[in-house]
């Protein structure tokens, strides 16, 4: 069964998830042809290999620490801290401690 996502003038919650954060799952919170928005949710020690989105995007921590490798280092992003990638730049995280982050992706379309 797929999860619902948000539709057009909906609220979305992307508050903390504070002591749900270890039982959480990652998920996507609304999607359409343009756009991609999704909650990843990271347990400590836990990575995300080196990857690319054809896309600009967006990663934004909400809760924990996670450390962003991209450009050649290595940043770590806390509560608060967002980051913005034109599409196609590889990059790679790995959670210090559990963490939330809020991943919105502008679809690439060819004209």
């Amino acid at each position: 069964m797929a999860l619902p996502h948000a539709s057009s003038g909906q609220l979305i919650d992307v508050r903390p998830l504070g002591s749900q954060l270890t039982s959480a799952p990652s998920r996507a919170m609304m999607k359409t042809p343009g756009l991609e928005l999704m909650r990843m949710v990271l347990p400590a020690g836990k990575s995300v290999p080196e990857h690319r989105v054809p896309g600009e995007c967006t990663i934004q921590c909400l809760e924990g620490r996670v450390e962003l490798i991209s450009h050649g280092v290595t940043l770590l992003m806390r509560a608060g801290d967002l980051v913005y990638f034109e599409g196609g730049v590889v990059h790679a995280l790995h959670a210090v401690e559990d963490s939330s982050l809020l991943v919105t992706i502008l679809m690439r379309h060819e004209d």
